[in-house]
């Protein structure tokens, strides 16, 4: 169920969820283990008891983040397995979930539980959702969620291969979706989130939705955003 993808970052792969007009999308998870021992969830999967078992063996579970407002629906059952767990959530997400018990919204600044671990950054203007983004130190990982999607060939079908294609869903290469580029309703403030993620030393980069990109990551992330440029 968890893979190693560095020092002290591992990924798991989820079920298949179905969004709007019958997409189905892959789902993924990491978590990383702090220097308290704790491990931070980004982006928490269906806890399956496997899973669970497996989490165990790392540590115990400190921090449960949902990094956008796409991917919040395993937070309540890894709220209720895990009690003690902060809960974390981009801008917006506790007034959608008030029936949650939420911790401080994710911001720009980490949260002094992994300050110095795990850096973050908001990319806000977007009116399809707001993301934060993380690096972990450790291993140079820097994590989206949805900004950046790689579909693999023969994922979707029929008239949704179509769509996929012409919204850059399932391009050659990793990219930002052009529904999400017309999103963007404040690019300054976009501009000035992604110069940050640009600035940190990433030596891969992980994301929901696609196989990771663990070479010339800087390059890589330089080509996404190269779009926004003013």
């Amino acid at each position: 169920m968890l893979t190693s993808f560095g020092p002290e970052i591992w990924i798991a792969d989820g079920p298949v969820v179905t969004g709007a007009a019958g997409f189905r999308f892959p789902t993924r998870m990491a978590a990383m283990r702090l220097a308290s021992g704790g491990l931070f969830i980004w982006s928490p999967v269906a806890l399956t008891p496997p899973l669970r078992q497996a989490l165990s063996a790392l540590g115990p579970v400190e921090a449960v983040i949902a990094p956008n407002g796409l991917h919040d629906g395993f937070v309540a059952e890894w709220a209720a397995a895990y009690p003690k767990a902060l809960l974390h959530g981009a801008p917006g997400l506790a007034a959608a979930h008030p029936e949650l018990s939420w911790a401080a919204p994710l911001g720009d600044a980490p949260d002094p539980a992994w300050a110095g671990e795990i850096d973050q950054v908001v990319i806000r203007g977007n009116r399809i959702t707001t993301e934060v983004v993380f690096l972990h130190r450790a291993s140079g990982t820097v994590i989206f969620t949805d900004l950046i999607q790689h579909m693999s060939p023969g994922w979707f079908r029929g008239w949704r291969a179509i769509v996929a294609r012409l919204d850059l869903m399932a391009a050659p290469r990793p990219e930002v979706p052009r529904k999400f580029r017309l999103a963007f309703t404040d690019r300054r403030a976009a501009r000035s989130a992604v110069r940050q993620v640009l600035a940190w030393e990433a030596r891969a980069v992980l994301f929901a939705h696609g196989p990771p990109v663990t070479l010339d990551a800087r390059a890589t992330l330089r080509r996404i955003f190269a779009w926004l440029s003013p």
